[in-house]
């Protein structure tokens, strides 16, 4: 953590730590509770001290489990820290995303295939996850070596079989909503 985030002083008439409790759920055992103060800084329970976006950054690169609450009302707002995390990364350097990743993206709120997406999503970057942990564990560094294939090829076989499993999610889902869509229009007797 940088010095200029370690308790420091809250602007003045700003909620300090010990005069805002969180409303509401405490996190669980073992797990880190940063709160959220209206000023937008974040508040580190475990070392009492400011922390930054930097920070909280470091803390999901060493898998560090977190929860960010609102101080106020307790709301959970991981997601939204870690969404704005992902936006700092995606503006600096080199973006993982393209413009026409994020447009399809977009595309798919709202879709009745949206939740199927994100869990794809999640399926398929485990997958990548595993196989880099353990193309570590093992060393590899040649594309040639047999090993790397094996790995390789193991990968791009899940992520087909996660994909088919999505392919018959939708068939399934388009046949119920077609069946149902036919049963309104069926004629009554």
């Amino acid at each position: 953590m940088n010095a200029a985030s370690r308790k420091s002083p809250p602007a003045e008439g700003a909620d300090t730590p010990d005069e805002a409790g969180t409303a509401g759920a405490e996190p669980p055992k073992g797990v880190r509770a940063i709160k959220k103060y209206p000023n937008r800084r974040l508040y580190d329970t475990k070392t009492s001290s400011y922390i930054t976006l930097s920070d909280m950054k470091d803390m999901v690169m060493t898998c560090e489990p977190f929860v960010v609450l609102d101080a106020k009302s307790g709301e959970d707002l991981t997601r939204s820290i870690l969404l704005q995390i992902i936006l700092e990364e995606e503006s600096a350097g080199v973006p993982m995303f393209t413009t026409q990743a994020l447009a399809q993206i977009i595309r798919l709120y709202g879709h009745t295939m949206q939740g199927l997406m994100g869990n794809y999503l999640e399926k398929n970057i485990q997958s990548f996850i595993d196989l880099q942990s353990r193309l570590t564990e093992n060393s590899v560094v040649s594309l040639q070596n047999p090993l790397m294939q094996n790995f390789m090829g193991g990968y791009i076989e899940q992520s087909r079989s996660l994909f088919n499993q999505m392919q018959e999610q939708m068939a399934k889902q388009t046949e119920t909503l077609m069946g149902n869509l036919g049963a309104g229009l069926t004629p009554k007797k």
